[in-house]
């Protein structure tokens, strides 16, 4: 998507980084950020990504974790603006694709409505490639023809937007991105709505990177194998059969 703007020199990008290993950054990404004059980069985007910013580039971690986070989004909101009407190319950089989970869209809202040229880079989300790398394909014809992408923690809404009644009756794959602080909750609430207890689940952290680490049960004991394993965020998790399909494609 490009939008052009008479009143403003600079120019955003919002780019996808990929799941974490360098080699998924896609060939555009690479050259945006070779060209970028600032990059304000999130906790998700790969250490070896940041690692291989173009010397002289203003790189400011804006990263939010689980109660802390570095900037607010306005604070984020206001420095995309001034870098751009200084004139600047600015890469605001996050992991994964921008538009999944990622506040991208509200981002290029803002950005459109304060006259800001923008263009997205999608990028390869970890929703699929993080599973990929452990040996479970989203999809398989003797396993799962539909897959739903969901986030573990939404914002905070009077109505939630997830209906895990809902979720548990589908016969695909569900992937829950950022999903291991509520783990316990989401599990429990999709065995309350009936999904089989001994639906398969894996839990991916780091995905994708050198660090990558899979745990494997069902929804019946994931929350207690998960927490012997002390598995911690960043992590996705995979509730669906395919998971079965680890132990033939997995390393």
């Amino acid at each position: 998507m490009k939008r052009r703007s008479r009143a403003s020199k600079g120019k955003v990008y919002l780019v996808g980084a990929g799941p974490g290993d360098p080699e998924l950054l896609t060939k555009k990404a690479e050259r945006i950020i070779e060209e970028a004059d600032v990059i304000l980069y999130d906790n998700l985007v790969g250490r070896e990504i940041v690692k291989r910013f173009p010397p002289g580039v203003e790189a400011i971690d804006v990263g939010k974790h689980a109660g802390l986070h570095k900037f607010e989004q306005g604070e984020i909101n206001r420095m995309m603006v001034k870098y751009a009407e200084e004139g600047k190319t600015v890469v605001r950089l996050k992991g994964g694709d921008p538009y999944l989970f990622g506040r991208g869209g509200e981002e290029a809202e803002m950005l459109i409505d304060s006259n800001i040229e923008v263009e997205i880079v999608p990028g390869i989300t970890s929703a699929i490639a993080a599973p990929a790398y452990a040996g479970i394909p989203m999809t398989h014809r003797d396993y799962a023809s539909m897959v739903t992408f969901v986030t573990g923690h939404e914002a905070a809404k009077e109505t939630p937007a997830i209906d895990w009644s809902l979720l548990a009756k589908l016969r695909g794959t569900l992937v829950i991105l950022m999903g291991v602080k509520r783990l316990e909750h989401n599990v429990n609430a999709l065995m309350a709505h009936g999904k089989d207890p001994e639906t398969p689940v894996a839990v991916i952290e780091k995905g994708t990177t050198k660090g990558q680490k899979v745990t494997t049960g069902t929804l019946r004991n994931i929350v207690e194998i998960a927490k012997k394993a002390n598995v911690k965020p960043p992590a996705i998790v995979v509730v669906g059969d395919v998971v079965r399909l680890r132990e033939t494609l997995g390393s």
